[in-house]
């Protein structure tokens, strides 16, 4: 661990769950998150513990559409972070190639007709 990873460790602890496998985002806001984007996080958190493990892996996306699910209502709050993982969830399927996927940051406008 480098003195730089030390100074970013309690910044993004905060923002980054425990039982989070994929990579820790600089850009998850350290901001007071609302109750309702608080309960579909709850929501998520609970498929990720309790219900994922007994489906097995089946993402053709990284990161999983969990783990995009709990990001992208942390980063953009519960209305447009659901959008964004509806949409995430809706290129699921057998004629999409999935990949590389991240989250867009904060006030990027997303590109329509994907």
């Amino acid at each position: 661990m480098t003195v730089h990873d030390r100074q970013m460790a309690p910044a993004t602890a905060a923002a980054v769950p425990a039982d989070r496998s994929s990579r820790a985002r600089a850009d998850v806001p350290d901001r007071q998150v609302s109750p309702v984007a608080r309960m579909l996080m709850t929501a998520i958190g609970f498929y990720r513990r309790f219900i994922s493990p007994m489906l097995g892996p089946r993402c053709r996306f990284e990161p999983s559409c969990s783990a995009y699910g709990f990001e992208a209502i942390a980063v953009h709050g519960a209305l447009r972070g659901t959008w964004l993982t509806a949409r995430r969830i809706g290129r699921c399927h057998p004629f999409h190639p999935g990949g590389f996927d991240p989250v867009p940051p904060r006030g990027d406008n997303v590109p329509r007709g994907d």
